[in-house]
């Protein structure tokens, strides 16, 4: 049988959708493009804004234009909390994902519409792994789900449950499998990355200094991690140990004291900034981070504020969003909400400054040589990502998908880095 799948969301549902079709290829499935017309349609839902949740409910009916015969399974975020909404052959929110070639074939035998919505709060972590990551030359890698910090704006605590860790020993194994199996660079992800262990008595501190000593492993990058939860150990192991990936994904949401309080965020703007400060002694960081601006009660003051806060940080990158209200959040029912017109232009003033700071960090490594892993993307184009996460173009040399070189920045055209292989 034919099987299309569409992933929304983040890198954790990214994962989530390779096992499903680890799974369904081990059972005699055919993965298909999503487009084209299948038997099976998998769509692996992302809830975290409204946005999210329109483009949930186009991908469902798309599969459904596709092929009115076919079974439509809608799993994840959206599920979660809209099930009884949904019309759809089998609905399944984020648990029991591990189960879907024992799912599809009660339904096939019984052709009775399911509804598989577990209280997430009472659950534990679903035991998952992946041998293969098609199409990839980085492999995720999920050591955790589910969040305890009930920000005001966001509705992911809701949808994933509490924090819930994988052991440290699937993790170990798991990751020791893909780096076997050819797997260069490991990016561990999470719903709250930061808070692994919690609930297991380990820490995401304890697990990084046991996957930098697997033989073999070339790279470990972590895919976000919050400001208060880097460790001085966590510092030790980037600056010194060459495995770790020389970037970090940091979101800050607001550069104003005012507005990270009501945003229900654990730090203030003089505690980042702090530990940023830290993080610049290690050669060659790179920051990153997400911001909401327009976000309510946001006044001109407060957005100048987070301007000034950003400028003494200087992020390589600033990927920023409106402030989109999302229902069954406290921040939904704020007063001050910001107009739509306002939000949009912060949004621009945002951006322009992101593309200068990009431009600066890149501008500032010409001439410098890094290693990274190729990536030969389908459209010819050859990318080497760096320790620190730049893109480098390496045009008018043929290599080889996933081959380590090194190379040698030589120009910045605004965002786009170029080089050659030294």
């Amino acid at each position: 049988m034919k099987v299309g799948i569409c992933s929304l969301g983040c890198k954790v549902n990214i994962y989530e959708s390779e096992v499903v079709i680890n799974l369904l290829k081990d059972h005699g499935y055919q993965i298909v493009d999503f487009d084209s017309v299948a038997d099976i349609y998998i769509i692996n839902t992302c809830s975290v804004t409204n946005e999210s949740d329109k483009k949930s409910r186009k991908m469902i009916n798309r599969a459904k234009r596709k092929n009115k015969d076919a079974i439509v399974i809608v799993m994840g975020c959206y599920s979660q909390v809209n099930a009884n909404s949904i019309d759809a052959d089998i609905v399944l929110g984020n648990k029991d994902k591990s189960r879907i070639i024992e799912i599809i074939e009660n339904y096939q035998k019984n052709k009775e519409k399911q509804k598989i919505i577990y209280d997430l709060t009472k659950v534990e972590f679903e035991k998952m792994e992946i041998t293969k990551f098609e199409n990839h030359t980085r492999a995720f890698v999920k050591i955790e789900d589910g969040c305890n910090a009930f920000c005001s704006y966001c509705i992911i605590p809701y949808v994933r449950g509490r924090v819930r860790s994988k052991a440290k020993e699937d993790v170990i194994s798991e990751v020791k499998t893909l780096v076997e199996d050819g797997y260069k660079e490991i990016v561990l992800t999470g719903i709250h990355t930061g808070k692994y262990g919690i609930d297991i008595g380990s820490s995401l501190e304890e697990l990084l200094y046991n996957l930098v000593e697997i033989p073999g492993i070339y790279r470990i990058r972590l895919s976000s991690i919050e400001i208060n939860e880097i460790t001085p150990r966590i510092i030790e192991l980037l600056k010194n140990n060459k495995v770790m990936a020389k970037h970090l994904h940091i979101p800050i949401q607001s550069g104003s004291n005012k507005i990270l309080k009501l945003m229900n965020r654990r730090y203030n703007k003089e505690e980042f900034l702090n530990m940023v400060s830290n993080l610049k002694e290690i050669e060659d960081i790179s920051l990153t981070t997400d911001l909401i601006v327009g976000f309510p009660k946001e006044e001109e003051n407060d957005f100048s504020e987070t301007l000034n806060t950003l400028k003494e940080i200087g992020f390589t990158k600033i990927h920023t969003f409106p402030y989109s209200k999302r229902q069954g959040t406290p921040a939904a029912s704020m007063d001050g909400q910001v107009l739509p017109e306002i939000k949009k232009k912060r949004v621009h003033e945002i951006i322009s400054l992101s593309n200068e700071y990009e431009n600066n960090f890149y501008q500032s490594k010409i001439d410098k040589v890094y290693d990274g892993v190729v990536e030969v993307h389908n459209n010819g184009e050859t990318i080497v990502h760096t320790s620190n996460f730049i893109p480098v173009i390496i045009k008018d040399e043929i290599l080889n998908n996933n081959e380590i070189v090194n190379v040698k920045i030589t120009k910045v055209d605004g965002l786009k880095v170029y080089g050659k292989v030294v």
